[in-house]
């Protein structure tokens, strides 16, 4: 048996957090730092570390587990709330970027597979997904979150996952088989749904009656019970009914989202996922890209992929917004904010490819389109804040409080041991200058 593996791991961690605290001194997620690190320690440049089936086990695993967190963080009560505008505005912004993506993807596309269009409207589903930690910190900079922008931005950013998540559910699920009859995958996705919202009743049910009627100390267990919900949900998606097993573990967290727990288990979560899963997850898409020869084809649709990815957010978010009545330095903050597409683009790619529904030579330019639109997302916003009074359309709203607070558990952990440190140590001096006391 082989122990390398343990090198590759140790050296994908080093790098990833090397990488990622470069990228967050530059004012971008880290996500682009492991990513970076993965296309420098991989076959693109040095070549010291390669893809194994290892490595794509435990970044399979990552990706379940950054969904399922994700499902976690969704509030079915905040999705009710979210109202009018953040609805049209994630649905014009799933919509307008399908459209413009598999049109571009149209005209590149040279390949005589059967799911050639399908692989084309793939590119669109990629272009669908949106990921706000870059516009939200850039907002908190500006001081405009605690807005009407800032809030319909949020708002419309849960619906996207969701909406971006059922197109990704339809797409890989036609793909996925040879002889799809969309009839039959779509009764799949139904039934689907429907043993979701099954178990989500059940689960909610049994949880609160454990949590009523059984007093126990041993919190440990509601994490492990929701990860082998998260675990067999995933696997039931796939295996039964040919939807992704990402929708599953996101259905999973939605899930356990609705019980007393959530708090608790998605603390409990973080740890996992940051400390291991996520970096290998990130790292390894970087590994797996081999860099195509860049001759002019794949320069220019790299080029117009950026700028696909650019205006049809924006344009479609922007729509959605002046569909609502908002104003047009509203529509045009509200679609540029929407722009980033981060992680969740990278994780819906990853699951084309493994699918085979992402052509091979598109997976180095979609890295591309992800890290530029993470790179122009903050100056674009900047540029569309311009001439916006210091506290105009101010507003509070509990997305932005409920984002707040994911960020502000760990400074209360760090402050809760601290704090017990401090304790100690003064338990300790007492206990000293008692028994130097006694002699």
């Amino acid at each position: 048996m082989s122990y390398h593996y343990l090198i590759d791991i140790a050296l994908i961690l080093l790098t990833t957090k090397v990488f990622g605290m470069i990228t967050k001194r530059l004012q971008m997620p880290q996500v682009v730092g492991a990513l970076i690190a993965g296309l420098v320690m991989g076959p693109a440049m040095l070549n010291i570390i390669h893809s194994t089936e290892f490595l794509s086990q435990v970044s399979e695993l990552g990706v379940i587990v950054m969904m399922f967190t994700a499902g976690l963080g969704t509030s079915l009560n905040d999705l009710k709330q979210t109202g009018k505008a953040g609805f049209l505005v994630a649905l014009c912004g799933v919509i307008v970027p399908l459209i413009g993506g598999t049109i571009l993807s149209l005209f590149f596309n040279t390949s005589t597979d059967p799911n050639a269009f399908i692989q084309n409207v793939f590119i669109g589903v990629v272009l669908t997904a949106t990921s706000v930690s870059i516009t939200v910190e850039a907002l908190k900079e500006m001081g405009k979150l605690n807005t009407v922008v800032g809030n319909t931005i949020l708002a419309a950013a849960l619906i996207d996952d969701v909406l971006g998540l059922i197109a990704l559910t339809i797409v890989t699920s036609i793909g996925g088989s040879a002889d799809a009859n969309l009839l039959v995958v779509l009764l799949k996705i139904v039934a689907f749904f429907v043993l979701v919202v099954v178990v989500g009743i059940v689960v909610k049910k049994a949880m609160d009656w454990y949590i009523a009627n059984v007093h126990s100390t041993d919190l440990q267990r509601y994490p492990i019970f929701a990860f082998i919900l998260c675990l067999i949900l995933s696997f039931c998606a796939e295996e039964f009914f040919g939807v992704a097993d990402i929708t599953g573990a996101f259905a999973a967290g939605l899930i356990i989202s609705t019980t007393s727990k959530a708090k608790y288990i998605e603390l409990k979560f973080a740890p996992l996922s940051y400390l291991l899963l996520t970096p290998i997850f990130f790292a390894s898409i970087g590994l797996k890209v081999e860099l195509p020869e860049m001759n002019a084809t794949i320069v220019i649709f790299s080029i117009l992929l950026v700028v696909v990815a650019v205006l049809t957010k924006w344009i479609g978010c922007g729509l959605g917004a002046k569909l609502c009545g908002l104003k047009g330095h509203q529509c045009e903050q509200i679609g540029v904010g929407m722009v980033c597409r981060g992680e969740v683009a990278l994780i819906v790619a990853d699951k084309g490819a493994a699918l085979g529904l992402m052509p091979e030579v598109f997976f180095g330019s979609v890295i591309i389109m992800v890290v530029a639109t993470t790179i122009l997302t903050p100056i674009l916003l900047k540029f569309a804040y311009r001439k916006s009074d210091a506290y105009e359309d101010m507003q509070e709203s509990s997305l932005v409080d409920r984002y707040d607070e994911v960020e502000q558990l760990d400074y209360i952990g760090e402050s809760l041991i601290r704090a017990n440190e401090h304790m100690m140590k003064k338990g300790k001096k007492a206990e000293k200058a008692a028994s130097e006391t006694k002699k």
